[in-house]
């Protein structure tokens, strides 16, 4: 009978019955504190990434540039994915409360892991993140740097915010595409 009902104007309905307004921003400010040094990381390990992986012997033939982007994309998605985790984990845990809250904020629920999980306990899930946020990050930047180098080439007078900027949109659907279809096989 529920499945009936299945609308988003009734689980939105649903939600403020059961939790409140407020409850559509739980984890939020969790979630933003970790997209700044996730992004930091993901570009920063990529470039890093990409010029160590320009001196493996063989692969700094310009013929395997793709194949430079995806493992370097690969490991900074994985390198970024490792070193915020623990976000990701508070997160979550912020955002599955229902009506009774047992984690008041973000270090309240970090510290409250730590003592009663020990550290291991912000890792807990991390090797199935891993396995989808590798291939998307690889794909991201494959995307983003092929595109970007492909539309300099063809018409370099074009405005380069406007060219980063529609490669990196067609770059994350494309990494999104990518892990939905892994999540359905």
């Amino acid at each position: 009978a529920a499945l009936r009902k299945c609308s988003i104007w009734h689980e939105a309905s649903r939600i403020v019955r059961e939790e409140g307004f407020g409850a559509f921003w739980k984890g939020n400010l969790v979630t933003i504190v970790h997209r700044l040094p996730y992004s930091a990381m993901s570009f920063y390990s990529y470039e890093r990434y990409k010029k160590l992986l320009g001196m493996v012997p063989g692969l700094d033939d310009p013929n395997y540039v793709s194949v430079v982007r995806l493992l370097g994309g690969g490991l900074a998605g994985v390198t970024a994915a490792s070193v915020t985790y623990p976000l990701d984990v508070v997160r979550t845990r912020l955002a599955t409360q229902k009506t009774t809250r047992y984690y008041k904020g973000i270090f309240h629920t970090l510290s409250t892991i730590c003592r009663e999980e020990s550290g291991r306990g912000l890792y807990k899930g991390l090797g199935a993140t891993l396995l989808g946020v590798g291939p998307g990050i690889a794909i991201s930047f494959y995307v983003y740097e092929s595109l970007r180098s492909h539309w300099q080439m063809e018409r370099p007078n074009d405005s380069n915010a406007v060219v980063s900027l529609f490669s990196g949109s067609l770059s994350g659907i494309a990494a999104s595409t990518e892990l939905h279809f892994l999540l359905i096989l």
